[in-house]
Formats: structure tokens, sequence, C-alpha cells
């Protein structure tokens, strides 16, 4: 298939079906998306980029969203924030996810695109906050202090989502900090609540009924959830947000990475060794470079909303909806992705929050 026409073709995804049986077998979901006719002679617009129904919230989210952790963290400059998420917008971006613990990531989207607050969906994440520094609090108390500091950072009443941030299971169970959010919502303070975490935390958040969202590990090197939470939370209606859908581009480094959230990606690569992850293949640009293929792969997955990719580059949202304009990945190629990873997985290898 031609690249012009995959562009003009819906994105296959993968839904689970409302029965259990179903459930373990996800169908292949047909998204339209609209062609964009260009007069005779002129080069044709770039297609729309898709947009998904948000779980069974009244949002529908373009399929790549912007993180704001690498912002915060490597300190970008506000006019580099500016450019980058105006831009962003101005090409389709319509979901910025952030969280109160990186650094100055809230206070820098709220200064460069607060006046354009009515044009996206704001997430953000609480319970690593804490005033005077500290450990995690995820008392009710400490929760609600939080998302109120977001808020302002924010320049905004009101956040589209809330979601804990990566809080234990021991903590969930407890239930307080679950109660935190669902006050925050009753209060107008959050439209809707979700969880951020992985594994068994992100099964309990699942069954338990009492979010709108999922926020969980999804890529090349981290498919635990592909079968524990993602058929679970499409039958009962949760968004899905995948971050780290492109296993922190850890093909670009040719010894171990110093930094940890690097780190055990790396590792895993190693062993999994997808040809299109090494050697010359892995310098490849076009979606079928290892960049396309790890987000189109993720995207494809059973329930998945929206995908989370972070940047300080101006440029690079837009490169990146480029590469997913491409679609699905061949059935064969998919298959084979997991596969390869059913072979080799250990059991140590769950999903990194």
């Amino acid at each position: 298939m031609s690249r012009s026409a995959s562009t003009r073709r819906s994105f296959l995804r993968h839904a689970a079906a409302t029965t259990a049986a179903l459930s373990l077998a996800p169908l292949a979901r047909l998204r339209a998306q609209a062609a964009v006719a260009a007069p005779q002679g002129a080069t044709p617009a770039a297609a729309p980029l898709e947009r998904r129904r948000f779980g069974r919230t009244d949002m529908e989210v373009a399929l790549l969203g912007f993180g704001g952790a690498e912002i915060g963290y490597e300190q970008a400059a506000p006019d580099v924030v500016a450019k980058l998420l105006n831009g962003a917008l101005d090409s389709g971006l319509n979901v910025i996810d952030t969280a109160e613990c990186y650094l100055e990531s809230e206070t820098l989207i709220g200064a460069a695109v607060g006046q354009r607050r009515k044009e996206f969906f704001l997430f953000t994440k609480c319970g690593h906050f804490v005033e005077g520094g500290g450990s995690a609090d995820w008392s009710k108390a400490a929760l609600l202090r939080s998302i109120e500091r977001s808020l302002k950072r924010l320049k905004t009443e009101t956040v589209d989502l809330v979601q804990l941030h990566s809080c234990s299971l021991e903590e969930l169970k407890k239930g307080e900090c679950i109660e935190a959010l669902e006050a925050a919502k009753q209060q107008g303070k959050t439209r809707y609540i979700g969880y951020s975490g992985d594994s068994a935390a992100a099964r309990y958040a699942v069954e338990c009924g009492r979010f709108d969202s999922l926020q969980t590990s999804i890529n090349l090197c981290d498919q635990e959830c592909i079968e524990l939470t993602l058929p679970l939370a499409a039958e009962k209606g949760m968004g899905v947000i995948a971050k780290r859908p492109i296993a922190n581009a850890v093909w670009r480094h040719d010894a171990a990475p110093s930094n940890g959230y690097h780190l055990e990606y790396w590792k895993r690569l190693q062993e999994l060794r997808y040809d299109f992850a090494f050697g010359e293949a892995r310098k490849r640009e076009d979606a079928d470079g290892p960049a396309g293929i790890a987000m189109r792969f993720t995207a494809m997955q059973p329930g998945v909303d929206v995908l989370i990719v972070g940047t300080t580059k101006p440029e690079r949202w837009k490169q990146n909806a480029e590469l997913l304009r491409a679609g699905a990945l061949r059935k064969e190629q998919a298959e084979a992705i997991r596969a390869r990873w059913k072979a080799v997985a250990k059991a140590d290898w769950t999903g990194q929050t």
C-alpha cells in the first residue's frame, strides 16, 4: 500500500468486546478519517490526525497527545515551550498531559497556552508533590491541596482529568486517595478522574470501577498490559492513555544508558532484537523506522485512545503525528512483535512506572 493511500485509510484499531469471550479476542475497528482534497497541481494538505472517543467520556482525543515531563525535567525555556505547544495546537494537538511533580512543567504549560484553554483537553496527576519536601502523601487533604496548586499553575479553574500518579496497590486499597479525586470531581476541579500506573496496581484500578481512565506503559519493550489490563479497561469503557509509547527511543544508544528510566528498556531490547531497531535500520526516520513502528504498534493495541509523547523540540510533535498518519502496521509485522515478546519476555518484565 502506498504512503498516500495509507493516509487516506482509517487506522486499524483493536477494541475489547463487551462479553468475556470477546474481550480476550480483540476485534479490528475502523476509524474514519476525512480525506483532504487539494486543487489540481497543489500540494495536498496533511490528512487530519485520527481522533478517538476517550472511553465513556465526552472527549474526542487526537491520537497523539503531548507529555509534559521532558519540558519540566529538562528545564525548557518558556519561549521554546510556547513555540512548541502553540505550533502543535495549530497542527491538531488537543491533549496535554502533565503532573505536579514534573518540576515547572505545569507552570510552563499554563504560561504558554493558558489563553487557549478551550482548545485542548488538559490532564494532570497528583500524589508526589509535598509542600516542604518529603515522601509522597496520599491523604485526602494533601491531594486536594496539590490539585489546587496545579489549577493555579495551569491557569485554569478546572482540568479535564486528574490522575493518581503511580500510587501503590496498598494505597489504592485504603481508598482515601480515590476519595480525594472523587471529592475534586464533585467540587468541579476536574471533570474526570483516572489512575496512572502499571501491573497489579493498574489491574486493581481497573477492577474497582471508580476511575474513568487508565494511563499505563505500552510499547515494544513493555507489553504486560496488553493482556493484564487493556481488555478489561476497554470492556469497562475506560479511556486509555499510552505512556512511553516509543520506549524512550532506547535503540539510539550504542551502550547502556545512564538514565535509569531508559536502562531497563535498553536491556530488554538487547534480548528482543527487533530487526528494525538494530544496525542501519534503527537510523530510519520514516514511518517504517523504529519510532514509527513503535508508535503504530502501540496505537493498534485494544482500547488505546491516545499516545503521550514528550519533547523539548518545537518541530517534534508534528513529525511524530506524520509518522502515525501511516496507519496500522501490517498484521504480520504486529503479530511478529507480539510473538517475539512472548518468546523472550521474562517474568520480571513488568510494566515500568
